[in-house]
Parts: C-alpha cells; sequence; structure tokens
C-alpha cells in the first residue's frame, strides 16, 4: 500500500470519527469539529457567497448559524438545501438550527461535479417554482450547485434566456467551468443547442429529452453540444 493510499485511508477515518450526529455533548463537539473543519465552514463565516438573484430568491454558501439568524431578521423564512438530506453532521447540525430558529428547511439533491439523474431535477424545479418567497437556496460553496438551481430558477419561473442564466454559473460566483463542474454549465450548452432546433422549454426538456448517463458521457467525450 503505498503512501497516498494510507494518507488517504487515515483521513477517511479522521472524518469518520467526527462526522457523526450531536446526540450528546461529546458528539456535538465532534459534529462541530467536522463542520468547521471537514466541511470547511470556517471559511463560510466570512466569506458568503450571498447574492439576491431576483427579488426575494436569494443563493448562499451554506450558511453558519448567525448568517441563518441574519437571514430570518431579513424576512427570509425558507431553506432550500441543494446538498440533500444526509445523515452527514453538517446536515444534521443545519436542521438542528432551522428547528431552533424556526426556519422551514426544505431538502433537494443536485450535484457538482456530475449530472443529476432526471427526478432529482424535475424534483428541485418543483421546488423552485412552489417555494414561498423570500427564501434562500445554498449548497456547499454556493458555485456550482447553487449556480445551476439559480439558473435554473431564472429560465423557468422568471422567464429569462440561456444566455441570461448562464451567468449564475460564472468566477463572481467562485465557479470555473474548468474540471468536472463544467458538466454544469455543459448541460445549458446542450439545452440551448437543442433549444435552437426547436424550441422546447427547459422543464419540458429535461422531463422528456434529458439522459444523464448520456450527457456525462458526451461531455468527457469532448463532444461539442448538439
Amino acid at each position: 500500500m503505498g503512501l497516498g493510499h494510507r494518507l488517504k485511508n487515515w483521513e477517511s477515518r479522521i472524518r469518520a470519527h467526527y462526522n457523526v450526529a450531536p446526540t450528546t455533548p461529546e458528539n456535538r463537539r465532534k459534529a462541530r469539529i467536522y463542520a468547521l473543519w471537514f466541511d470547511h465552514e470556517i471559511l463560510r463565516t466570512v466569506w458568503t457567497n450571498f447574492d439576491e438573484i431576483a427579488p426575494g430568491v436569494f443563493r448562499s454558501n451554506h450558511p453558519t448559524r448567525k448568517r441563518f439568524e441574519k437571514m430570518k431578521a431579513m424576512g427570509i423564512h425558507t431553506v432550500l438545501n441543494l446538498r440533500g438530506e444526509t445523515d452527514s453532521a453538517h446536515y444534521l447540525l443545519e436542521k438542528e438550527i432551522c428547528d431552533d430558529l424556526g426556519l422551514t428547511l426544505v431538502n433537494a439533491k443536485l450535484l457538482a461535479r456530475g449530472a443529476a439523474v432526471r427526478a432529482d431535477i424535475l424534483d428541485t424545479i418543483q421546488k423552485l417554482k412552489s417555494l414561498d418567497k423570500p427564501f434562500v437556496m445554498h449548497c456547499k460553496s454556493g458555485a456550482d450547485r447553487a449556480g445551476f438551481a439559480s439558473a435554473m430558477y431564472l429560465m423557468i419561473v422568471e422567464g429569462k434566456s440561456v444566455a441570461e442564466a448562464r451567468r449564475m454559473l460564472s468566477p463572481r460566483y467562485m465557479h470555473i467551468r474548468n474540471g468536472k463542474v463544467g458538466i454544469l454549465d455543459y448541460t445549458l450548452d446542450v439545452y440551448e443547442a437543442r433549444n435552437a432546433r426547436d424550441p422546447i422549454s427547459f422543464e419540458d426538456w429535461i422531463a422528456t429529452e434529458y439522459d444523464n448517463a448520456e450527457l456525462h458521457r458526451a461531455f468527457h467525450a469532448g463532444d461539442p453540444p448538439a
């Protein structure tokens, strides 16, 4: 076993040690350590990636408790978590905070480095269309999944063009399309090319034609959007 593999196994063990439910004082201490250092909350105490993308609709990285308190003071009472409902410490702490503050936590699941399955995208779309405003959507960094969800919101709810929606996936929000996260940009590119041939709404395209496996293959093969 090489050094790199041993280090990876060591890191996995450390992560598992701290990634626990905050059910006891000791486990709460571990969960906070996990959130701060392994989930990088320490960075998000000063960096928010917070922006209003449409009236009453906000995007953000994963907020800290103090930031949730500030959002509540702003009148935001609904939180759309794009990281999915999990048993990870960061999610359990978020749920606890939202319960404490009386915020409604709604969960959806998108991917940053892959093409999400159709059902998950459609579920996210329905939530974007139905949530009471004002609401905030967040992923971890607020760059990729939050950007893709924001783009969908602008196209589907606000009636914006793909070009306008694409601005939600930009370096302004720390999204860099080089690498695996570029599959989100590629998804918009493929839809834009399809829509140019014969107009179809983004939601209908997802519901009837979107194929995450084929999109994944084409992206990694370097195929032009079509």
